[in-house]
């Protein structure tokens, strides 16, 4: 027998490596690094507080040395109150007084009802807020001397010492009015969950009021199912009702309420709000401060009022307005303190930090320069520094600090994505690191002298089990298109051969702000693929995040034209590669990603052999207010950006092979997008394939679905492109 040859043996080696996983290994658990779970300063700045993995107790640790100085609540107490394990918690300002839930069910994608119970550290004493299990956003005052709450629509708030309760609100009711509870367009497109807002000695309570009254009726049909089943609708479908509203039609009327909890008198803001304005955020820094931000409809005019309950008289402090839009996922995140404020602005071009006075005079521009600033981590009076998170490039990310004298500093600053979670004081920080090479690692650090504590989780074993020799990583590219660089990277198979020809498949996302190009680790479904004789490529396009303001704004009006484009010119230039097949170019993509890629597949320059579409947009008209209207503005104000941006009106052009998935119950993208793509598609004669996930939402998740989810995928690349 001949001797192998080096080459043979390392391709023997590949092989064999690429078997010993399978599509589960990159689908189901496991296959993301271990973390480290949820971690809470306490308020000395010295410890920190944990659930323990079995969520049954709350335990006290040090910074230092990671070992529990304390148990805060054991599983015994738990036992005699009748509860298993704890889904969260949350410390009063008090730091001893603890508001803890179970049972939580779910009631949109991220909002939930459960049974809260408060435990004091003092003596000892867990009791239930309610007897109920539909008791929604329970929320302490800052003395934990009182639990504010929702049922049925309605506000409640309970004296714990005597469990004396008292009703705020009678007006509450299910479809109509709702109370301190976002509607479904707030909590997805603001993320607010609770509008609940303490004043700091708990003598005032404030909360945003939705009248949602004249908002158009959604409804979902629900069905037994075999995924946890529900026997009520075994012989005839049911349905999950509630308000959403699509662009150009009514929003919720807002206003915001303070009650005097000593009386129990309410008082309307006389904010003289349009109807159709947004109250996106509340605060109350000072007894003599609520702070109350507001943003038109279009989006693109905000105003910070600060009121004084005193007269509740609001006066307007700051104002900022955009020739497109401002972004609010980073102004709505306004940091308040006693005698200023920190907001996150995109007014030069880039988003940078300012501080103002609660009167709103700028205090000082904190950040500048073209690196945009992606999180704001607080001010430490004592270092006298303000802690935050920038861009180093587009594809990496560094924690820093600035000080009072406008000097710089770097706190964690490898090439990659840093983050950090500070304790209360800023004394000591967890340092959170990954990039494409390497999977995530926690280390506590000091801050003092920026020295490392100790190594919290490294994944080794994780990194052992996924290192590159035996799973195929992300390596980064850049092209040009238009006179634009625009970011890539690509997975190859670890047999990967340049003188072969492989099929390749665009992944992307597309979104106004997204970003998918990163230095970070991620291991899923593509280097899965990647092992099945695909090359993965994915290219931010026109539009994504993290490049500044001019980069991003430049599809208002006219969502899915340059995200086309730019994904066509992607797969042109993979095309042009020697390895690549052009014949068999596909896309995947899931929401706007969905939505991108009917677009793409629909234009008349498309090289796309194949594309999978998952849970996609087919018209911004058929999608919510919020969202929709911050870039194309409303369906009277913008008719030809709503029609050419609509795949419903492109269909004719669709000539590649389709896949489109989706799940029944998605709140978020309606059911009725796929099928009245579905319906054009039938009336053009077009030939398709199709899966539906019943009782499922947009996430397309649990009961093992994720797996046979991502296998279909496989199989319809696998039948069309190889």
């Amino acid at each position: 027998m001949k001797r192998l040859t080096l080459a043979l043996i390392a391709t023997i080696t590949l092989v064999a490596s690429a078997a010993e996983f399978t599509l589960r290994d990159f689908t189901v658990g496991g296959y993301t690094p271990r973390s480290i779970g949820a971690v809470r300063p306490a308020a000395d700045g010295k410890h920190f507080y944990r659930l323990t993995r079995h969520a049954s107790t709350i335990e006290r640790c040090s910074y230092q040395t990671g070992k529990t100085v304390e148990t805060v609540i054991d599983s015994a107490t738990m036992v005699a109150a009748g509860v298993g394990t704890w889904d969260g918690y949350r410390f009063a300002d008090n730091n001893r007084t603890i508001l803890l839930w179970t049972e939580s069910e779910p009631i949109y994608r991220h909002s939930f009802r459960a049974k809260y119970f408060v435990y004091d550290r003092d003596t000892k004493r867990l009791q239930p807020v309610t007897d109920r299990a539909d008791t929604e956003i329970a929320t302490l005052s800052p003395d934990g001397k009182r639990v504010a709450y929702v049922v049925g629509n309605n506000v409640f708030i309970k004296q714990l010492a005597d469990d004396r309760q008292s009703q705020v609100t009678r007006d509450g009711e299910k479809n109509k009015i709702i109370n301190a509870v976002p509607d479904w367009v707030y909590q997805e497109e603001f993320g607010i969950l609770n509008s609940f807002c303490w004043s700091p000695d708990g003598s005032r309570l404030a909360f945003i009021r939705f009248d949602e009254t004249e908002v158009p009726m959604s409804s979902m049909a629900m069905y037994e199912g075999d995924c946890n089943p529900n026997s009520d609708y075994a012989y005839r479908p049911g349905s999950f009702d509630f308000k959403y509203p699509v662009a150009g039609e009514r929003n919720s009327l807002v206003s915001v309420i303070v009650c005097d909890v000593a009386t129990g008198e309410l008082h309307t803001v006389p904010l003289r709000l349009k109807d159709d304005d947004y109250v996106p955020h509340i605060a109350f820094p000072r007894n003599d401060a609520l702070m109350v931000m507001t943003l038109n409809r279009t989006q693109n005019d905000l105003h910070i009022f600060k009121v004084n309950p005193a007269d509740y008289v609001p006066a307007d402090i700051y104002h900022e307005t955009s020739s497109t839009w401002i972004d609010i996922e980073m102004s709505r995140e306004v940091s308040f303190s006693d005698n200023s404020f920190v907001i996150v602005s995109e007014k030069s071009g880039y988003a940078q930090l300012y501080q103002y006075d609660l009167d709103g005079r700028l205090i000082a521009q904190l950040t500048s320069g073209d690196q945009p600033v992606t999180a704001y981590y607080g001010y430490s009076p004592k270092a006298q520094r303000h802690f935050y998170q920038c861009t180093d490039g587009p594809l990496n990310r560094v924690v820093r600090a600035v000080d009072n004298k406008g000097k710089t500093t770097d706190i964690a600053a490898g090439k990659g994505t840093n983050s950090a979670a500070f304790s209360s004081d800023f004394s000591y920080y967890i340092h959170t690191f990954s990039n494409a090479t390497t999977p995530t690692q926690y280390r506590v650090v000091s801050t003092d002298r920026n020295r490392p504590v100790r190594d919290l989780q490294l994944n080794e074993a994780y990194a052992e089990k996924y290192n590159s020799g035996k799973v195929p990583l992300k390596e980064f590219f850049t092209f040009d298109n238009d006179g634009v660089t625009l970011n890539g990277y690509l997975i190859k198979p670890l047999d990967f051969d340049p003188t072969k020809k492989y099929p390749v498949i665009l992944s992307q996302y597309s979104g106004p702000g997204s970003q998918q190009v990163k230095n970070n680790w991620k291991i899923d479904w593509e280097n899965y693929f990647a092992m099945q004789g695909y090359v993965i490529c994915c290219v931010d396009g026109r539009g994504t995040g993290a490049r500044g303001k001019a980069f991003e704004s430049v599809t208002y009006l006219n969502l899915g034209h340059y995200e086309t484009i730019d994904q066509i010119a992607a797969a042109k230039h993979m095309a042009n590669q020697p390895w690549a097949d052009p014949e068999r170019i596909g896309i995947w993509g899931w929401s706007y990603g969905g939505y991108e890629v009917l677009m793409a597949l629909s234009h008349p320059d498309s090289p796309f052999a194949a594309g999978v579409a998952i849970a996609p947009v087919t018209s911004w008209r058929l999608y919510d207010t919020i969202y929709a209207e911050r870039f194309m503005r409303t369906p009277g104000e913008n008719p030809d950006g709503y029609s050419n941006s609509a795949p419903l009106n492109h269909v004719d052009d669709m000539k590649a092979k389709l896949l489109i998935m989706f799940g029944s119950a998605d709140d978020n993208v309606h059911i009725i997008n796929s099928m009245q793509y579905i319906a054009k598609l039938h009336s053009q004669k077009s030939q398709f394939e199709m899966m539906i996930y019943p009782n499922m939402n947009h996430s397309i998740n649990g009961c093992g679905v994720r797996e046979t989810l991502y296998q279909r995928v496989l199989n319809f690349f696998d039948r069309n492109l190889k």
